[in-house]
């Protein structure tokens, strides 16, 4: 049967093999986008005169649950809006918005990276989440397995992380060390989720949507293996 990019609701493993090759740089393009707009965000707002202040009312007091409850809220928005069939503004305005809302989330921790912690912190996590993402999309593609089993097991494993996250800043206790390293297995597991939805389900239209949930994942990984870095150092 041939098929043609006339059908954009044919998923991406049922396109021949030029769409689904066009589909795949895309996403991953898009992705690159995103990482390199939350970058300069970042920068921005780290070079900011005065940023400390956000910082301090952001994470002082409940502040922190605000801004995950914030963060959540925005994120649901940025993904409807990124899987709208309605319009291609529409999905790259989701996207955009996610990318936002992730420089903003990630603040208080670069802050603290930069400003207390070892220089080399930073990139050092950088790189460490780029080989964990190589390594991981390579088992995806290479083994060409269907992982869309790990949804029920990251569904639960995130409504226990946010649970425990929400107690430690009720009751002011500290997440440690094997919380973070917990974290970084469900970060991969996340991008091993996704990415073989990118090869076996997402419709060869779908890239914007492809792209941000790679990215929220990337960015989920990178945070807690800089929160590794930071409590050894």
């Amino acid at each position: 049967m041939h098929y043609t990019s006339e059908n954009p609701f044919l998923a991406a493993v049922d396109a021949e093999a030029s769409e689904r090759a066009l589909f795949i740089r895309r996403t991953y393009l898009h992705l690159a986008g995103a990482i390199l707009a939350f970058v300069v965000l970042e920068t921005i707002l780290l070079n900011t005169p005065g940023i400390e202040n956000l910082v301090y009312m952001m994470t002082g007091g409940m502040g922190w649950l605000v801004v995950l409850g914030a963060f959540m809220g925005v994120s649901w928005i940025a993904d409807k809006w990124a899987r709208s069939d309605a319009s291609p503004a529409s999905q790259y305005l989701g996207l955009g918005l996610f990318v936002v809302a992730e420089a903003v989330i990630f603040l208080p921790l670069l802050f603290i990276a930069a400003n207390y912690s070892d220089p080399s912190v930073i990139p050092t996590a950088g790189i460490i989440t780029g080989l964990l993402f190589a390594g991981l999309t390579a088992t995806a593609f290479i083994t060409r397995k269907d992982f869309s089993f790990l949804r029920s097991i990251l569904m639960v494993g995130g409504f226990i992380a946010m649970g425990v996250i929400v107690c430690s800043i009720l009751f002011g206790f500290s997440l440690g060390v094997l919380f973070s390293g917990i974290m970084v297995f469900f970060a991969g597991g996340s991008i091993l989720y996704t990415t073989s939805n990118i090869i076996h389900h997402y419709r060869t239209n779908q890239h914007v949507a492809a792209a941000l949930a790679l990215f929220s994942s990337v960015m989920l990984l990178l945070w807690y293996v800089l929160r590794l870095l930071m409590s050894r150092r």
